[in-house]
């Protein structure tokens, strides 16, 4: 192959990684066919090639292909007539000398990964550079944690940077994945192609959790978020373990322990109650069916991260490299008001919650996966008569209600009932009692949003004294 001079700017930068035979024979091709940006575009752009005056090159020819102009060494003429850079290396001729290194569509494919391949090496050789040059800085403001978050978004965003695949889909193509889902839907057991939650009737109305969905689930203190939350992680990692997929489940809990948060999954497990362990009056029968049952969801791939008021920058790093890691398919937050942002905003909680919710949402479709965060409702349901949850009753409620896709709140009518006890002896305590027995271990999980279907309210079974919910029983 025929070389030409090529003007860099240092010897230094000889050193660092690069394939200038590739480039040459890119822009070539490029030049020769202007059809091959659309195979290639999605690769590379003029910010990856190494030598200046290639990078120079491609940009010009990326802004005539925008332009809707064909971009070959006549075109090109007007723009390196007065370029001292191309001078270096023969001027307007070196354009016509590029096009003898042109190639087939499928080896120009080739050389746009292997130039993207030598921008990733020299990218990291700057990251760690970076990362050098801040822990030797003892003036600087950031901590090791903050030094260690930013690399990690830098190695992800670098890493995601290699994923070729095109953010725009022909409308053929996008049918053909709903047609896709739609028959993965028919074939499943449960007829549902998201992340299943374990209770039958809310896959059903929700079609399991989607991929880049945002869910929230709501409701005031004592209701059984949390429970909720944990069911649908436990049995999201437990069907991934079950069918041998790679992937696992995130679990950032800024309200309890990961000690706290096992014993409950153990409890609803084992059926036993925590406060039974707990406090050791558990019998050895009870013990050993609670240490068995441990065993058998001991290499559950469920990640527990018990961070208290973490950042959403921080959770998404973490989140990236559990990614990385060990494959994600599910992210439970617990829960959304305990969450902060990095910067002190002066313009009040309702604008950091919104900065939050957006960075949860933008996450499931940075990930391509469902997220689950919880959040607390406001004092203005204990003030009505109808205790019902509604959309406006979430805390900050604009910003969650906007980019939430689905909303579910868990409402317990037993909660507020058993705080009504008439005096005993009564006839008002004994109507008490009939409602009682009528709704005892019944929950209602009331679908407020969702953005992909409709909304509705599922009937489940809580068992307080495991936290656990579970499908009504068939008549």
């Amino acid at each position: 192959m025929e070389k030409a001079k090529l003007s860099l700017t240092s010897t230094d930068e000889n050193k660092l990684p690069s394939n200038i035979e590739a480039e040459q024979s890119l822009i070539g091709s490029v030049l020769v066919n202007n059809d091959i940006i659309d195979e290639i575009s999605n690769i590379v752009n003029a910010g990856k090639f190494f030598d200046p005056v290639h990078r120079k090159i491609y940009e010009v020819i990326e802004n005539l292909n925008n332009k809707g102009m064909i971009a070959n060494p006549i075109t090109l003429k007007n723009y390196f007539e007065s370029d001292s850079s191309l001078a270096e290396v023969g001027g307007v001729d070196y354009l016509v000398k590029l096009t003898r290194f042109s190639s087939s569509i499928k080896q120009a494919v080739d050389y746009a990964k292997l130039i993207h391949e030598m921008y990733v090496k020299r990218e990291l050789i700057l990251i760690s550079e970076g990362i050098s040059d801040q822990a030797k800085d003892d003036q600087a403001d950031k901590t090791g944690e903050n030094i260690i978050e930013d690399a990690e978004k830098s190695l992800f965003d670098l890493a995601e940077r290699g994923n070729f695949s095109q953010t725009f889909l022909k409308f053929n193509q996008a049918v053909d994945q709903t047609i896709e889902m739609a028959t993965l839907a028919m074939k499943s057991d449960h007829g549902i192609v998201g992340v299943p939650t374990g209770l039958t009737d809310l896959d059903e109305k929700l079609g399991g959790l989607h991929k880049s969905d945002l869910i929230i689930i709501a409701g005031r203190p004592s209701m059984g978020k949390t429970a909720l939350a944990t069911n649908i992680a436990y049995h999201a990692a437990k069907t991934l373990q079950e069918n041998n997929e790679k992937g696992s489940v995130a679990f950032f809990s800024l309200e309890m322990s990961s000690e706290q948060l096992s014993t409950r999954i153990l409890s609803e497990q084992a059926r036993i109650s925590s406060s039974e362990i707990r406090t050791g009056k558990a019998s050895e029968e009870t013990l050993n069916r609670y240490i068995e049952t441990s065993r058998n969801i001991y290499d559950l791939p469920l990640y527990i991260d018990e961070t208290p008021a973490i950042a959403i920058s921080t959770l998404s790093n973490r989140a990236r490299r559990i990614k990385r890691l060990f494959g994600l398919k599910l992210i439970v937050v617990d829960y959304i008001q305990l969450m902060r942002t990095n910067t002190n905003r002066m313009d009040g909680r309702v604008q950091e919650i919104s900065e939050i919710t957006q960075g949860l949402k933008a996450l499931a479709k940075e990930l391509n996966i469902p997220v689950v965060a919880l959040s607390q409702l406001s004092r203005a349901v204990e003030q009505r008569d109808d205790k019902i949850p509604q959309l406006s009753d979430l805390r900050e409620s604009g910003s969650i209600e906007q980019d939430a896709d689905v909303v579910v709140f868990v409402y317990r009518e037993q909660y507020y009932l058993e705080k009504k006890e008439p005096k005993q002896g009564s006839i008002e305590h004994a109507e008490w009692q009939s409602k009682m027995s009528d709704i005892h271990g019944l929950a209602n999980l009331i679908i407020g949003k969702h953005r992909h279907g409709s909304t509705g309210t599922v009937h489940v079974e809580f068992e307080g004294m495991f936290t656990k919910f579970k499908d009504l029983p068939k008549n």
